[in-house]
């Protein structure tokens, strides 16, 4: 609780006046703290989800996972069940269909029966695409970044790599790739956008292997911007 009320006191601008002889604004701290806390419960939410995906996938039934979590088996399914929108390889570009091809490749070869971001990122820039262009625009080797990112693929046990599930930020990700191909009149979700996807939500091992590289998406936004 320290650490967070700390947080909410370096994030908030308005938290000290000058001079500090007036009280702070608590109304501009508890906004803050508001956000802050909307945060913690989304990924408070999507660490949860995670794990009942997997729990399905090794084949736990819904009561099961309603009695770990102390809810009824409805409860459970209302919460988690709601179908997933699929993106099928009509919905990409032929870049994209290559890059997927190592995404699943880097999953199976991993025994990981689940697509996370990493697997993404190792994915996006495997080959020359859209994505490994936006990323030398930024100063970025797309090089160094897959041999970062492949450092940080960790071996799993998985005995159902047929049943690959995508965790809830690779999804948010390709959403967010999504709208940037529609807004852009694209035929097709590209690299470029998957990987600006992977930046904007901030969160996960391929927001943090591209914050390291010095990536986010203020930059990339820049370099399409730039680029016209």
């Amino acid at each position: 609780m320290d650490d967070l009320i700390a947080e909410v006191d370096r994030t908030c601008d308005a938290a000290h006046r000058p001079g500090g002889q007036e009280q702070p604004d608590w109304l501009a701290l508890l906004t803050v703290a508001a956000n802050l806390a909307g945060q913690l419960q989304a990924l408070a939410d999507d660490l949860v989800e995670d794990y009942v995906e997997h729990c399905r996938m090794h084949g736990n039934s819904w009561t099961d996972i309603g009695t770990a979590l102390g809810v009824t088996r409805q409860a459970v399914q209302q919460r988690f069940h709601a179908p997933h929108k699929r993106y099928g390889p009509e919905t990409m570009t032929d870049d994209l269909r290559q890059a997927m091809v190592h995404v699943k490749q880097a999953a199976v070869h991993h025994r990981n029966n689940y697509i996370g971001t990493e697997h993404l990122l190792w994915g996006l820039t495997a080959e020359d695409n859209t994505a490994t262009c936006l990323l030398r625009a930024a100063d970025v080797s797309p090089e160094d970044l897959h041999q970062a990112v492949g450092a940080r693929l960790s071996m799993g046990a998985s005995q159902a790599a047929e049943r690959i599930a995508w965790t809830p930020y690779s999804r948010k990700a390709i959403a967010i790739a999504e709208e940037r191909a529609e807004a852009a009149g694209s035929a097709g979700i590209d690299c470029d956008h998957l990987l600006l996807g992977l930046a904007q939500i901030g969160r996960g091992v391929a927001a943090g292997v591209l914050s390291e590289a010095g990536v986010d998406a203020a930059t990339l936004e820049d370099r399409i911007r730039l680029r016209g």
